[in-house]
């Protein structure tokens, strides 16, 4: 028996459900096949239409009335399966495949399929081949354009010459002569139509015929008469039906010029197109098709693919499943291990799926959990040392003034003095980290000019400065203000501005600015100091890190004012950046959210979270 809720129990409920799923989909496409075998069939049906009205209207475009159709419609009928009748806008049958259309004409449908017109052509149910004389109109409607015989074949003639020209030329080239509507030959190179004379005596084929030029003109005298009646000035028409002002009166609307084209158009050519005619498409009745009957045998084949698609789906997973606990097995190996105290506890990696990436995810936890280990460890034995110095020396002083050994003076009294504000100093620096670490650590923000704060804190370290031999300067490239808790923020840059003067010897300089960029303000302390290594960098914000690496007190630091730092600038929504160069010096920059980016929601806690001054020992918010 498989162990309940085990992963691969799961798995093979899953693969029967899969196998459901899979019966109901494979129901759901046969309903589909056959839902798509009636569009296809509809399909068909609306490309039969098109045909059928394409080839009606290129009649009517040729043709002044609908005598003679009747060939044409049977031929479509036959070709389509379809009843095809034509009745004029009256209902009054004009053709009908059916031979005893003409008495069955009242049960046509109320809606014709369409409205067949040469001059008003529906541009869904045939695509237009090429442009005709204006909108709407069937290109193949030429009326007055269509050449006569002589001059259709002089034009052939011509055309013949001008392609044999271009064929025996020596570049070879594709060359067609193609017969437009109205007749006239042209001919095409590579495809495209040779619309200039060039070559060849392309210009003899281009020039326009009697027959064109009195239809063009007909058509110049009506477009400029429908102009007139709209008091619009006349105009000249061309060959490709462009226009340009007859008068120098000035150039009409262009679109009363489109609108007076299209309307000329279609009253040059009426008496050459038949007149519209009301097309009815119809199918004649069929029994839908049955794909499949449920007799028993066909029942008995439902139920074994069934039983076999099962079998196989409950045999595939098992043998997954199998894989697949083998690597959570090691997994939960290795986590017991960890648990129990191994340290080094790691699994291998094989593979980068999803099981390989939860390997490499197992390992650097495990690593990261080493690591913070020895950090943990390390900050005990860090705490301990800090703490066990200045008090060795209280105990010590105090012990020889017990004895007798040394008099209990003013100077004495100094020297302790030093030592209890070096244990509040680091006491202090663990309280803050405490807080910040269990997201105590209070702002008040207020309303902060950046330059007078950045003034304040170079003022507060320009003894500590001078006393060590290190130039200290500040400045305000400009005067940004933000919400912020001074306080906290000069401890923050103060933290800065001390380690800056402890890594920085004698005679070097270093330098405050502040700065907005963007929605942020920027306070930068740079100093040319020793620098830092670049494999050391990533760890100055660590706790009681140092560069020296003797844990020397002599410069006076905890080794925590980097990583509280850190944590003030995090309390205020901001982030802090180091960069350095090993021997020529470091930059510390602190990035705050200046006035229009908004504030952080303030940490609630205790009032005592806020550093108390040192009363008279005039000790500073520094670390």
């Amino acid at each position: 028996m498989l162990p309940r809720g085990s992963l691969r129990s799961r798995l093979l409920v899953m693969s029967v459900l899969v196998s459901l799923c899979s019966i109901v989909a494979t129901a759901w496409l046969v309903v589909s096949v056959t839902a798509v075998a009636i569009g296809r069939e509809r399909g068909q049906a609306i490309t039969d239409d098109a045909r059928v009205y394409d080839t009606l209207l290129g009649f009517a475009a040729t043709h002044p009335d609908w005598r003679g159709v009747e060939p044409t419609v049977r031929d479509l009928a036959r070709e389509t399966g379809r009843r095809i009748t034509l009745t004029d806008e009256n209902r009054r049958v004009l053709a009908d495949s059916d031979q005893g259309g003409r008495a069955a004409a009242r049960s046509l449908p109320d809606t014709p399929s369409a409205t067949v017109d040469a001059l008003a052509v529906d541009p869904t149910l045939v695509a237009r081949r090429g442009s005709g004389p204006s909108e709407g109109i069937d290109p193949r409607a030429v009326g007055p354009f269509r050449l006569t015989g002589r001059e259709k074949a002089d034009l052939d003639t011509i055309a013949t010459r001008v392609a044999d020209c271009f064929r025996d030329g020596p570049v070879a080239a594709d060359v067609d002569v193609v017969h437009a509507p109205s007749g006239r030959p042209e001919v095409w190179l590579d495809g495209r139509v040779l619309d200039v004379g060039d070559r060849c005596e392309v210009d003899d084929l281009l020039e326009r015929t009697p027959t064109e030029s009195r239809a063009l003109a007909q058509l110049g005298k009506l477009v400029n008469r429908c102009l007139a009646d709209r008091h619009a000035s006349p105009v000249r028409l061309f060959d490709n039906l462009t226009w340009t002002p007859a008068t120098a009166r000035g150039a009409p609307n262009s679109r009363a010029v489109t609108a007076c084209l299209s309307e000329a158009s279609r009253d040059q050519l009426d008496p050459y197109v038949a007149p519209a005619a009301l097309l009815f498409a119809t199918a004649p009745e069929r029994k839908i098709a049955t794909f499949f009957d449920l007799s028993d045998a066909n029942r008995m084949r439902i139920a074994g693919v069934t039983a076999a698609v099962l079998l196989i789906t409950v045999t595939v997973t098992f043998v997954a499943g199998t894989r697949m606990v083998r690597p959570l097995r090691a997994l939960t190996g290795a986590a017991e291990r960890m648990a129990e105290g191994d340290e080094d506890a790691q699994v291998e990696v094989s593979g980068r799926d999803e099981f390989g990436k939860l390997a490499a995810a197992f390992n650097l936890m495990s690593r990261r959990r080493r690591e913070l280990e020895q950090l943990r460890r390390a900050l005990v034995s860090d705490v301990a040392h800090e703490l066990r110095t200045p008090l060795s020396n209280v105990r010590g002083w105090l012990e020889a003034v017990e004895d007798g050994v040394v008099p209990a003076d003013k100077r004495l009294i100094s020297s302790l003095l030093e030592e209890a504000l070096l244990l509040q100093h680091i006491i202090d620096d663990l309280r803050d980290l405490a807080a910040a670490d269990a997201g105590a650590l209070r702002v008040h923000p207020e309303d902060v000019d950046a330059a007078a704060l950045l003034a304040q804190v170079g003022r507060a370290h320009q003894g500590s400065a001078g006393a060590a031999g290190v130039k200290l300067v500040w400045t305000a490239h400009d005067r940004p203000s933000l919400r912020a808790d001074s306080v906290r923020l000069r401890q923050a840059i103060g933290n800065l501005v001390s380690n800056a003067i402890r890594h920085t010897p004698e005679g070097g300089t270093v330098s405050l600015s502040v700065r907005a960029r963007g929605d942020q303000v920027l306070f930068s302390v740079e100093d040319t100091g020793s620098g830092i290594s670049e494999e050391d960098l990533s760890k100055v914000f660590d706790r009681f890190w140092r560069a020296e690496k003797s844990r020397s007190r002599q410069g006076g630091g905890s080794g925590l004012g980097l990583s509280i730092v850190r944590k003030l600038v995090e309390a205020h929504g901001g982030t802090v950046h180091a960069s350095s160069v090993l021997g020529e010096g470091s930059v510390f920059t602190l990035g705050l959210p200046g006035p229009s980016a908004g504030q952080p929601e303030p940490r609630l806690t205790s009032s005592t979270s806020r550093r108390r001054p040192a009363g008279r020992t005039g000790a500073t918010d520094t670390t």
